[in-house]
C-alpha cells in the first residue's frame, strides 16, 4: 500500500476524538487506507455499509446494529445508513472514549445532516483526495513551505520533461487508474466512474428526475475549469433554471467531483462577495472530461495552461 499523508492526522484525531469520519470522493482509496489503519495503528473491527446483510441490519435496527458492535469499529459508506447517526451519537454519549468509530462516506458530511447535527462536538472531518504526486512519489510535498521560505528550487520528483508532465496530468491520481497504461483503457475506467457516481451515488443524495442533464453539466463544468463561477452563464448554455442549476452544482460538491476555490483578499467582505472559482478535483478526471489526451494537450498551449 502507498503512503498517504492523511494517515498521521487521521491517527491523531483517534487519540482524542470519539468519532472520525473520513470523507471523499469514491475510488480514492478510503476503504483501503481504513482497513490499513484498523489492522495496524488502531486495531479495529471492519465493516462495509456495501454488504446487503450489513447494510440490511443498520437500516432495519439502528440502534440494536450499534449497540452489538465491537469497539472501536471502522464502518465504511456509512452515507448509505444515514438512521446509525443518532444511534452512533447515543453510544458515544454514555462512553466518551476516544478512537471508537471510525466512519468512511463517498459523500460530504454536509450530505448527511443527521450525521453532522448528531454529531457535533463528537466527531472530526477529514477529506482523502486522489493521490497527490508527492504520495505516488512516496516523498512529502514542500512546495508551500520553499515558496515561504524563499527557496523555490525543483526537486528531484519532479518529472524533468514536458511530456512526462503532462502524462501525468492525463492519468490523474486515482488509485486504480494508475495500473492503466493505455489512453483507452484509462477512458473506460472513467467512463465507468463517472456514470456510477451519477446513477448510483447522485440518486441515493436526491431525487433528480432529469439525470440526463448532469452529464453535460459535468462536460461543462470541466470546460470551465480555473475560471470564476457564473451561475447565469451556466444557467443559459445549458438551458435550466439558476435554482436547478444550484441544486446540481451542490450533487457535483458533495460527490467530490468539482470544488469552489473561493477568491482571496485580506478583506473580509470581499472575499465573501467574490465569485469563486471552479476547479475540478482530479487532472486525469478532467482532461476525460474536455476529450483531451496528452498528444493534443502538448499541441494545444491555451488549452494545456
Amino acid at each position: 500500500m502507498r503512503g498517504r499523508h492523511a494517515t498521521d492526522a487521521l491517527l491523531e484525531a483517534l487519540h482524542d476524538t470519539p468519532a472520525v469520519y473520513l470523507q471523499g470522493a469514491r475510488q480514492t482509496g478510503k476503504s483501503t487506507l481504513v482497513r490499513a489503519v484498523a489492522e495496524r495503528q488502531h486495531p479495529a473491527q471492519y465493516l462495509t455499509l456495501d454488504t446487503a446483510a450489513v447494510l440490511d441490519a443498520a437500516l432495519n435496527d439502528p440502534e440494536g446494529f450499534v449497540a452489538g458492535l465491537e469497539r472501536p469499529v471502522v464502518i465504511d459508506e456509512v452515507q448509505r445508513a444515514p438512521a446509525l447517526a443518532l444511534a452512533i451519537k447515543a453510544a458515544v454519549d454514555s462512553d466518551r472514549h476516544p478512537g471508537q468509530f471510525l466512519l468512511t462516506g463517498s459523500a460530504s458530511v454536509m450530505s448527511l445532516p443527521a450525521l453532522s447535527d448528531s454529531l457535533a462536538g463528537r466527531m472530526e472531518l477529514h477529506t482523502l483526495w486522489p493521490f497527490s504526486r508527492g504520495e505516488l512519489a512516496g516523498v512529502r510535498e514542500t512546495f508551500v513551505d520553499r515558496v515561504f521560505a524563499e527557496r523555490l528550487v525543483t526537486p528531484d520528483t519532479v518529472p524533468n520533461t514536458e511530456k512526462s508532465l503532462v502524462e501525468r496530468m492525463c492519468t490523474g491520481g486515482y488509485p486504480e487508474i494508475q495500473t492503466r497504461r493505455s489512453h483507452a483503457r484509462r477512458q473506460a475506467w472513467f467512463d465507468s466512474y463517472v456514470d456510477a457516481i451519477l446513477q448510483r451515488d447522485v440518486r441515493e443524495l436526491a431525487n433528480i428526475e432529469r439525470l440526463s442533464e448532469l452529464p453535460r453539466l459535468l462536460a461543462l463544468l470541466a470546460s470551465r475549469a480555473g475560471e470564476l463561477l457564473n451561475f447565469a452563464d451556466l444557467a443559459r448554455t445549458l438551458g435550466i433554471p439558476q435554482t436547478t442549476l444550484k441544486r446540481y452544482m451542490t450533487l457535483m460538491e458533495m460527490t467530490f467531483l468539482v470544488r469552489l476555490l473561493p477568491a482571496w483578499f485580506s478583506n473580509l467582505g470581499k472575499r465573501l462577495a467574490k465569485a469563486p472559482k471552479l476547479l475540478l478535483t482530479d487532472t486525469g478526471l478532467l482532461t476525460h472530461l474536455i476529450e483531451a489526451d496528452a498528444s493534443r494537450l502538448r499541441r494545444d498551449r491555451t488549452l494545456l495552461g
